[in-house]
């Protein structure tokens, strides 16, 4: 038995990294999963590996830019499952690391679609439906440094605090409703995107290693655990909070 039996949870950005091991715990944790992901076979995949374990789950293929996408992902949960009680919105977009006047207005404006606009596109619709099912948990992932900066990063990183100011003022503007919405704050992990930019430059992980305090890069596993939690019942009386999964980076 699960902690999570029966309940429907819908995961962004499931195809790979992140996504893929949320959504595997919480198949594990006995959730029907909605597996979202833009991109076909990877999404795929990782329904039909929750499947073979003798998990649950459907995919749907999703670009959260879109709000005609988002709407019918939402649907497919409620059709397919009959309701939704949690959700993991993860997905996001990435453009080159530049400083920000070298920034294209046409790459800033289709990072922000997908990693601002496309995480208050899921809320919007995940809300209505679980407010309809008499609450449940949004969990929202945001980044290990919300209170740093980094140079080159300013798409990513102002999108990830205006992740964190949404999560905030909704937790407030649902509380009462018995919904309960949180950030995770993740540090490095061994994503496929961090293996390829290690590939590709020197010494990447050694800077990263020089703040942990851990001095490991985490396993995906180990930060989907924490947003798991956020969405079970252990978790019931916590809203409104950035749970950092980051083996002490913030610190270092």
């Amino acid at each position: 038995m699960g902690f999570l039996d029966d309940q429907v949870a819908l995961v962004t950005g499931a195809g790979r990294g992140l996504g893929r091991a949320c959504a595997n715990i919480l198949a594990r944790e006995g959730a029907h999963v909605v597996v979202v992901d833009i991109d076909m076979v990877s999404g795929e995949d990782t329904a039909a590996q929750i499947r073979s374990g003798g998990g649950s789950a459907v995919y749907v293929r999703a670009d959260i830019s879109r709000p005609v996408e988002v709407e019918a992902m939402v649907d497919t949960a409620t059709k397919h499952f009959g309701r939704l009680d949690c959700a993991i919105n993860n997905a996001m977009l990435g453009i080159p690391r530049q400083p920000l006047a070298d920034i294209s207005l046409e790459d800033w404006r289709r990072a922000a679609a997908v990693n601002i606009e496309g995480t208050f596109l899921c809320m919007k619709y995940e809300i209505p439906a679980m407010l309809a099912a008499n609450g449940g948990a949004i969990v929202n992932i945001g980044s290990g440094r919300e209170n740093t900066g980094m140079p080159g990063l300013s798409w990513y990183l102002g999108a990830k605090q205006a992740i964190y100011g949404m999560t905030k003022c909704a937790a407030l503007d649902y509380a009462e409703q018995g919904l309960r919405i949180n950030a995770v704050a993740p540090g490095p992990m061994w994503t496929p995107a961090l293996r390829d930019t290690a590939a590709s430059r020197p010494g990447h992980l050694d800077a990263h290693l020089a703040h942990i305090p851990m001095r490991r890069i985490a396993e995906p596993e180990e930060v989907a655990e924490a947003a798991v939690w956020l969405c079970s019942p252990a978790a019931s009386y916590i809203t409104g909070v950035t749970l950092s999964a980051d083996g002490g980076y913030t610190l270092g």
